[in-house]
């Protein structure tokens, strides 16, 4: 058991390093966006398309649906068009986009969603998770297990 929890720790500082290489003026850290892929996906950058029993269609390592991506402002491949069919798969379903989804995502509906005072990371998971007008909700079941475990481990707040 100790050699899986190295390995996903290992895994999540990879992951991280990815995800904010360049991206210093970010307002999410690189620790919380390392646990909100975790708890997306467990971070899986190769995590395909679907459309789950609950309707909608989600992708990529953080779960991001077209509506997400058009409301973060249609962030694309280098030398895509955003208004191409297929460019908000190949986004989001490349670690870097989807990251700068996020991100953008986060700057523009960052709220204190659970009335602390303070923006921080566990806003911005119930905004990535409930949407911009539904983070006042509670984070729930395998989502919220998996997000608390890595926020405690890396110290998240």
């Amino acid at each position: 058991m100790a050699i899986v929890k190295t390995v996903l720790i290992g895994l999540t500082a990879a992951i991280m390093t990815v995800l904010v290489h360049g991206q210093t003026d970010s307002l999410i850290s690189a620790n919380c966006m390392g646990c909100l892929c975790e708890a997306s996906t467990s971070c899986n950058a190769t995590s395909p398309c679907h459309t789950p029993p609950g309707g909608g269609y989600f992708c990529g390592p953080f779960l991001i649906s077209f509506p997400y991506w058009t409301d973060a402002g249609k962030p694309v491949l280098k030398g895509d068009d955003p208004n191409v069919k297929g460019a908000f798969e190949n986004c989001v379903l490349d670690l870097y986009c989807a990251a700068k989804t996020v991100r953008q995502y986060m700057k523009k509906f960052a709220s204190d969603c659970n009335g602390d005072g303070v923006v921080s990371c566990v806003d911005y998971v119930r905004i990535h998770k409930h949407g911009q007008n539904g983070c006042s909700a509670p984070l729930t079941g395998i989502f919220e297990k998996q997000f608390e475990e890595c926020r405690a481990r890396l110290g998240v707040i």
